[in-house]
């Protein structure tokens, strides 16, 4: 009997325990209930090295100007592919910035690419985003299959809205920035650097 109580305490114990372990800022976000209809990420920055990358993420979907995008299209480029909607306050704050190191990097001999994933909206909506925003790189319209977001639900998911995903040259995941990027330099860095690879 005292065995049996011992252990029911320890087990009572852990769920203790593990309930302290996982505070999850995004999983909070959701359960707050505020209304504000995104999760937003904190602006925290992940970097993979290549031995820790895993297999180069493969995605395409129509586009809000009517095309298509294919990330076969960019193979050999470190692509940026960030994750928006136009209801979401921080991907509105962000698109300046997207817009600025894409021009920056824009020289028409590939190398860098951009593309927006954008997660909730039709056409419509998103092309007014973009015209209101002044982007030009193309977004993929991925409210109704959701298979763009599907691609990059392995190891690293986006998790939120905005995130923006650095893919290097083999189209693998090298980098993430889960929430609102905050400054042009830090997109800048994180490209250069995978430039930089051989």
């Amino acid at each position: 009997m005292k065995k049996l109580v011992a252990a029911a305490a320890l087990a009572a114990a852990s769920i203790v325990v593990l309930a302290g372990c996982t505070s999850d800022p995004l999983a909070e976000q959701y359960r707050e209930g505020s209304g504000k209809n995104y999760i937003a990420g904190d602006g925290t920055i992940s970097e993979f090295d290549e031995a820790s990358r895993g297999e180069p993420v493969s995605f395409s979907g129509p586009t809000v100007e009517g095309g298509s995008f294919d990330s076969a299209d960019t193979e050999g480029d470190v692509t940026v592919v960030n994750f928006w909607y136009a209801g979401c306050a921080p991907c509105r704050a962000e698109a300046p910035i997207l817009q600025d190191v894409f021009e920056e990097y824009d020289s028409g001999e590939g190398e860098v690419s951009f593309v927006g994933v954008n997660v909730r909206d039709q056409a419509g909506t998103a092309s007014s985003f973009e015209r209101d925003y002044d982007v030009h790189y193309p977004s993929i319209l991925d409210v109704d299959s959701g298979d763009a977001q599907l691609a990059f639900a392995g190891d690293v998911p986006p998790a939120a809205v905005p995130t923006t995903l650095v893919l290097d040259r083999e189209g693998r995941v090298a980098a993430r920035v889960l929430g609102q990027l905050q400054d042009a330099s830090i997109l800048r860095g994180l490209v250069d650097k995978l430039l930089e690879e051989q």
